[in-house]
């Protein structure tokens, strides 16, 4: 297992340079320019103003150098090992050896990209920490109880719902939450937008009965992240649920169930703890996916409910030919996804003491 582990490290190097060099060439060779979109955004310019500009962003970024050299400058930039510059004074002004990892600088926001995500990355993480465990914990239990009801009511009632929501289009679904559950003039349960009450800065961090009830910062936060948990969520567990539906029935019928049922062994038994367990493979194949997924599902959330999270950063960048952040997320999020599958094949011999990796 351990020699397996290593080797999924290795590979995450060269599949994280396969990722980030399919999205940098699908930026450069699209048509117009880093330059271009970035002038674009300084207004109306006197040619000779303009020209000058240009000649900064192509000087100080080097965006006038072939598409390979601009990448590999990019892969010095974000690598711990590779050339730096020495600085003026040295007979040779660069080396190759250990330096710090820069992530580059945003041509839009004029910040640098790790400061950015270091803002907004907690706001996905939230989100999705929030999302992950609403939907396992119901997809489970409603995954069990239908299988254990094959062909009832409640199996049937539960499968027909399942379905209309995995169906359900989640930007409409968030449309609709904030047309009727955060409007004044019809439900205004929850809030329409943000992750915080105006006055929050104001709140206790727990929820106060001194003068009136005060519901404080963490219930606030959560408040402000129910719709959005609720959008994220409800295809994945829906979807999720069908699947331990259908894992769960493939074992019951199986062999080892009936054989364990003629020894004597409770039903109980027989379903949490042998075929329960035998159908968590398909389920962690999912969860490896649903991380990812999850990411990228996010972006709709965030510009829906306007959470300045990764998603929305991506968006706005993708929109803004900001190179540098596209590619900055682009590897975290490939990082993100290749992590998760490596950990869903640890789980797989953990569940299952069958599979081996030797």
């Amino acid at each position: 297992m351990l020699s397996y582990i290593l080797r999924r490290l290795l590979l995450l190097f060269p599949t994280l340079i396969g990722i980030t060099a399919i999205t940098f060439f699908t930026m450069a060779l699209s048509p117009g320019s880093v330059t271009q979109a970035v002038l674009s955004q300084a207004g109306q310019l006197k040619p000779f103003e303009r020209k000058a500009l240009e000649d900064y962003y192509n000087k100080r970024y080097g965006l006038n150098k072939p598409p390979i050299v601009q990448y590999f400058n990019w892969l010095n930039k974000i690598s711990p090992i590779g050339v730096k510059d020495r600085g003026i004074g040295y007979p040779v002004t660069w080396t190759v050896g250990f330096k710090t990892p820069d992530l580059g600088y945003s041509f839009f926001l004029h910040r640098p990209v790790l400061d950015l995500i270091v803002e907004d990355l907690p706001v996905t993480l939230m989100l999705n920490a929030l999302s992950v465990p609403v939907v396992y914990s119901i997809a489970l239990l409603a995954g069990i109880r239908a299988a254990k009801r094959r062909g009832q009511l409640e199996d049937v009632a539960t499968g027909t719902i399942f379905l209309g929501l995995w169906s359900f289009p989640q930007i409409l679904a968030g449309v609709l939450m904030i047309g009727y559950l955060a409007n004044r003039e019809i439900i205004h349960i929850f809030p329409t937008a943000g992750l915080h009450d105006e006055l929050a800065d104001s709140f206790l961090f727990l929820p106060s009965f001194d003068h009136g009830f005060q519901r404080g910062y963490l219930l606030d936060y959560l408040w402000h992240m129910c719709l959005p948990v609720i959008c994220l969520s409800y295809g994945s567990f829906a979807f999720t649920a069908k699947l331990a539906r259908s894992a769960l029935l493939e074992n019951i019928n199986s062999d080892y169930v009936r054989t364990a049922r003629a020894k004597g062994a409770t039903e109980r038994d027989i379903l949490y703890r042998h075929a329960f367990r035998n159908s968590l493979i398909p389920i962690i194949t999912l969860a490896a996916q649903i991380l990812p997924a999850l990411l990228s599902g996010s972006i709709v959330v965030e510009e829906i409910f306007n959470l300045q999270g990764m998603g929305k950063l991506t968006v706005d960048a993708v929109f803004n030919r900001d190179r540098e952040l596209v590619l900055s997320t682009t590897f975290l999020a490939g990082l993100l996804g290749l992590l998760a599958y490596l950990v869903a094949d640890i789980a797989y011999a953990i569940a299952d003491p069958r599979v081996s990796y030797e």
